[in-house]
């Protein structure tokens, strides 16, 4: 997950907020990785004494917790406005019964997820029936380029912009940590296959991301026809042959097609 530059947050702040920001940008850096008093300081450029002050307020108001051998993680309080956030979206009210039809026709996994920039972030997941666990879970970001789901909420984009975001989707080095030996697929051939899901409403993914996963996704529109979310079918190979995908894009597509009209979509 990409967290903002805590230092880029405090230089931006107005008179008379810097406290604040400051706390925020400990909370941030513990969420980057941060695990100690020294690193939390460097990162949002303040004293080891105001650090310390600022970090023992977060631990007191549990937005933080210190672990023993581990040093500085996020706490119980940010578990539970995160909870609070989730739920007050009625986006995900809303879909909840949608993505339970799904899972209980298919028996696969099945996720609801929204746009954050260039990533994709999971709101909501049914697990599966058929194979293992998926990695995916709820409050998880992939690049848009990588995933199913990610490629649904890209079908309204440029091809400026799916070339943009194919690019940073690659992985560093030009190898994909869960799967060295893949072979990534080229511009033009993501081209074609996103010429290909405009024209038919649907997106795939073809083991772009990990090994053995395969899912089939469609977006979900707003009463203005702007893509505000997607819902995705997910399961490996085994479960998810080439023809069960063909078979999905209809019964993916209606679902998305009825959440759309709840949201005031004319479908």
């Amino acid at each position: 997950m990409q967290q903002d530059d805590p230092k880029t947050i405090k230089d931006a702040a107005p008179t008379g907020t810097q406290t604040l920001l400051r706390g925020l940008g400990v909370v941030q850096a513990v969420a980057s990785g941060a695990r100690d008093l020294k690193e939390i300081a460097r990162l949002i450029g303040t004293t080891r004494s105001t650090t310390h002050r600022l970090a023992s307020c977060l631990v007191d108001e549990r937005y933080l917790r210190v672990v023993p051998q581990v040093g500085y993680l996020l706490g119980p309080k940010l578990i539970e406005l995160g909870f609070q956030a989730r739920e007050e979206l009625p986006l995900v009210s809303l879909a909840g019964p949608y993505l339970d039809e799904l899972s209980a026709l298919t028996g696969d996994t099945v996720h609801l997820a929204i746009r954050e920039g260039d990533e994709v972030l999971y709101l909501l997941k049914n697990p599966g029936r058929n194979g293992p666990e998926m990695r995916s879970r709820v409050g998880h970001r992939m690049p848009l380029a990588r995933t199913g789901i990610g490629k649904a909420l890209m079908l309204d984009d440029s091809q400026e912009q799916w070339k943009r975001l194919y690019e940073i989707s690659l992985p560093a080095g030009g190898k994909n940590q869960f799967w060295p030996q893949h072979q990534e697929q080229s511009w033009e051939q993501f081209q074609q296959r996103m010429v290909e899901y405009v024209a038919g409403g649907y997106a795939f993914d073809l083991e772009d991301n990990e090994p053995s996963i395969r899912c089939v996704a469609a977006p979900i529109r707003d009463a203005g026809k702007r893509i505000v979310a997607g819902i995705s079918i997910a399961s490996t190979v085994p479960y998810m042959p080439l023809e069960k995908m063909a078979e999905l894009i209809p019964l993916v597509k209606g679902v998305t097609a009825r959440l759309s009209a709840e949201l005031g979509a004319k479908v």
